[in-house]
Parts: structure tokens; sequence; C-alpha cells
């Protein structure tokens, strides 16, 4: 535990060096957190109150989503591109039997220009559809498991000298190395399968002028406009033709998948989940600025943090907001509220200042007046819960748990009970 906590702390230093040697200030003293003002929920633009559900979905939700798609994430080109997917069966037994393995290569084409993407695919074995987690991975999808089966990526990868990467290619040492973050065998005996992507293959994380990847295949790749879409809404993008496919097989119940995501991948689910209504469930995992947590709360990262160590992320309008939240016409808790009524779970880590815990649980608490449109139950009255006591209202959960940013078993614990009471399992 010390050393991977030393390796918490030194990774997270290498990310926030480039805005230290800027001369930027980063606040981590509650004391020190500005006053600031929420945008209301449940009053339009025009100041109309929106008390019921009806009202939400067709005045107030539309409003709020363009808002988001213009200011912060961008918009997905309109221009179709083609695609076909090919299976893989992998193992039918995997598991001592309880499982079915298989990849599926994704292969997007526009003109004479393609992108290939590979989806590993979990099911447990059975003659019942099951419900399903869905959610990209950091490193590659042979990092989950360490079976010699499953195909290493072919696109860029995160150097990462801890699991065997160099170069920024995928190598076989890396095998299995990640499966810690992905319970596998837990959530095939509680009735899950799981559905995940290397994300890179969808687009790589790294400012390249949006050459490679998705970007690459649309005629606007050479010259976005300031609200065009950064790299988080292309990851989501990818999590709504993931879906497309999981509706199309015949073992998945495409009525009960759940999105998850981790750090910047639970900004990328908070997205796909907010754009797409056929996500059942949306979970994120310490997502912090961007993504669950407040941003006029200027602790930990910032807006200017964000956009400075990853520039790639957004879209250009939201850079005119590095060091000017208060200008900001929206917080993330709008961004929550999207995912009304279908169930959302928020967690944080103790230790994870960079996220801001508390940035995240406020948001969660001020999206929750919506939620109560629907169902009255459903609303947090609360304040922050202590350390590793969950809190469930109705549709939404939140915990935050001892340690540091990362996506461990207490979470997929809370996150599988929090699923079985609303997909109808049991333990």
């Amino acid at each position: 535990m010390q050393i991977l906590n030393k390796t918490y702390i030194w990774l997270r230093l290498l990310s926030i060096l480039p805005m230290l040697l800027n001369g930027q200030n980063f606040n981590t003293d509650e004391s020190k957190v500005p006053g600031f003002d929420l945008p209301d929920l449940e009053r339009t633009a025009d100041g109309s109150k929106i008390s019921t559900a009806t009202e939400w979905e067709t005045i107030q939700r539309p409003e709020i989503l363009k808002l988001f798609e213009k200011e912060v994430y961008g918009k997905a080109p309109m221009e179709e591109i083609a695609l076909e997917t090919e299976e893989r069966l992998l193992d039918p037994n995997a598991f001592q039997g309880k499982a079915t393995i298989r990849e599926v290569t994704f292969t997007f084409t526009n003109k004479d220009k393609n992108c290939r993407a590979v989806l590993l695919l979990i099911l447990p074995n059975g003659n019942r559809v099951s419900p399903v987690f869905l959610g990209y991975n950091f490193n590659g999808n042979h990092t989950i498991l360490p079976s010699t089966a499953i195909s290493l990526p072919e696109t860029w990868v995160l150097n990462s000298p801890q699991i065997g990467v160099a170069d920024h290619a995928a190598t076989a040492v890396s095998r299995g190395s990640k499966y810690s973050r992905w319970p596998v065998l837990n959530l095939l005996e509680r009735g899950y399968g799981l559905a995940t992507m290397y994300y890179g293959d969808i687009d790589p994380d790294f400012d390249d002028g949006f050459k490679n990847g998705i970007h690459s295949l649309f005629s606007n790749s050479d010259g976005l406009k300031a609200d065009d879409w950064g790299s988080l809404a292309t990851w989501g993008w990818g999590l709504s033709r993931i879906m497309d496919y999981l509706e199309t097989d015949e073992a998945v119940d495409p009525e009960r998948v759940a999105v998850i995501g981790h750090s910047r991948l639970g900004k990328a689910a908070l997205w796909a989940g907010a754009q797409d209504n056929r996500f059942a469930m949306i979970i994120s995992n310490d997502s912090g600025c961007g993504g669950a947590a407040l941003s006029k709360r200027r602790f930990g990262e910032t807006v200017a943090a964000i956009n400075t160590q990853f520039p790639h992320w957004f879209n250009g309008n939201f850079k005119k907001y590095n060091d000017q939240e208060d200008m900001m016409p929206f917080d993330q808790h709008q961004l929550l509220a999207l995912m009304a009524p279908r169930p959302l779970y928020v967690a944080s880590a103790q230790n994870d200042d960079w996220a801001d815990p508390k940035g995240e649980f406020l948001a969660l608490k001020n999206a929750s007046p919506v939620y109560a449109l629907y169902d009255k139950l459903t609303v947090i009255s609360e304040e922050q819960p202590d350390v590793n006591h969950p809190l469930i209202a109705g549709k939404v959960g939140y915990h935050i748990r001892t340690g540091d940013h990362d996506i461990t078993p207490y979470d997929w614990e809370q996150f599988m009970n929090f699923a079985d009471t609303h997909f109808g399992l049991k333990n």
C-alpha cells in the first residue's frame, strides 16, 4: 500500500507540474473556497418556473443540454460514417465455465479513411440475457485479464513503465496488470456482464490537433470551431456506438446497461449519459472538474488547470472560463440533473482533493431536486456522509471512501449494490 501511495503522489505531482511552472495556485483549503451562486435548475433562462417533470423534459432539459454542448464538451459532427462489426470468440467457458469472452472489432469508415476499435465483452453463461456494466479502460483490453487471446491495442498508449509500456506501444507484459480495477469474477457471480474498450481506440489521449482516431474521419478535423467536439465528447460518442451494438446482442439486456467511468472517463460517462437516454444507469467515480464536481468552488483542479494540462478534452469555448468560473452560466449540478430520472451514482475518495470530493457531493445534492420532480423520495437533504458510509436517496447514490484517486473493490461493491436495487438483481 505504501508503494501504491508513493506512485500516486508522484503521478499527481507530474500531472500538475506544468501548471505549477506557470505560476497557478491551487486551493485545497475549504476555508478559502469563494462565495458563489449556482444556476437555478428550476428556473429557465427567461425566469420561468419549472414545477413538473414534463416541463423539465420539454423546456429546461433541452436548454441545459444545448448549453453544455456549446460551452463545454462540443458538438459532434452531423456527418455520417459507416460502421462494420466483426465478432471473435475467445473463450466460451472462461472462469471454469461461468462466462463467455468475445471481442467485437468496430471498423468506422469514411471515404478512404478508417478507424478500428475493439470491444471486450465478458458475459455470464446461462439462458437469460444479462445486465451489463459498460466502461472504457485506460491501458488496453489486455490489461483486464491475463488471457493471451485478448488483442493488444494497435493505437497510441500512454507510457507506463510500471506495466511495461514504453514508446506509446502496448506490450504483452501488461496483460492482466489492471485486473484489480475490474472485478470480473464478482460481476459474473452477481449476474452482470462487462463491456469494455480501450478509450484510445476512439481518440488517443494527447493533443494531436485532432488528426487521429475518430476525429480523422470527419471533414472538419482540420479546423474545429470553438463549439466543435473535444476528446471527452468523442469518447462519449464512442460509448453510444457501443450501445448501438449491445442493442443487437441477444445475450445482453439493452434495458439494463450501466455506463461507468473513472476520472476523465467518468467525465465521458456523464456526458454520454446526458446525451443518450438508452443508458439505464450512470456511474461517475472520482470524475472531478468537468465531471461531477462544481467548478465554481475552485477547489483542487480548476477550469484553467484542466484546460492547460489537457487542451484537447473540451471544446474551444470552455477555455474562456479559465480563471473566470464566476462568469459561467452553468455548473456541474446541471449536468448531473440531465441524467434524471435514471439512477445516478457519484463516488469520491477521501484523499482525492484534486477531484474535490465535497464539490462532487454538492453537485449531486443540488441536482436532486430535479429527481424529486419524478420521485419525492429522491432528494438529498443531508450533509456529505461520513467516509465509507454510502448515502442512497431513491435513484441517486453517493459515497466517499478512504484512499486515493482510484477505482477499488469497495467502489465496485457499492455500484453493484446500487444496480441490484434498480436492475432487480439480488446478491
